[in-house]
């Protein structure tokens, strides 16, 4: 399964990741992970909510570029080695991970990571075919 994930830009600048959290937070948005990816002039704030559509109507109306995308969430086996195992997986299958990072989730107080391909739906079969558990709720 696919989960939303908002992709916020911001200028590389003090304050500018403290105000997208405000304005997260003065809508009553609950983060539940979030990475920043950075250039020279600009970031994007990669986030995983609990309400997407909403907080991309919310953030947009202050002034936030934003959008929506699809990615990947999946529970890893807990062991040494096993997102080498992912990764091999995946690249074995000729796809390619165009960015990740990771998350607990505190319901069951287990790792995740997100992750976003160049082929969603396959490379979802594929973690389906091996057993690798995919995040549909959060």
């Amino acid at each position: 399964m696919l989960i939303d994930q908002l992709s916020v830009f911001v200028e590389n600048r003090h304050g500018a990741l403290a105000a997208v959290t405000d304005a997260l937070y003065r809508y009553g948005v609950d983060i539940r992970a979030i990475a920043v990816f950075d250039t020279t002039e600009f970031g994007i704030v990669r986030i995983v909510v609990d309400k997407p559509e909403e907080a991309l109507k919310d953030l947009k109306a202050d002034g936030f570029v934003a959008k929506l995308s699809k990615v990947i969430a999946v529970e890893p086996i807990d062991k040494p080695g096993s997102l080498n195992e992912l990764f091999h997986i995946m690249g074995d299958n000729g796809i390619n991970i165009e960015y990740i990072y990771s998350f607990v989730m505190r319901r069951r107080e287990m790792p995740y990571v997100v992750f976003k391909t160049d082929n969603q739906e396959k490379a979802l079969q594929i973690l389906k075919d091996k057993g690798l558990n995919t995040v549909v709720d959060l």
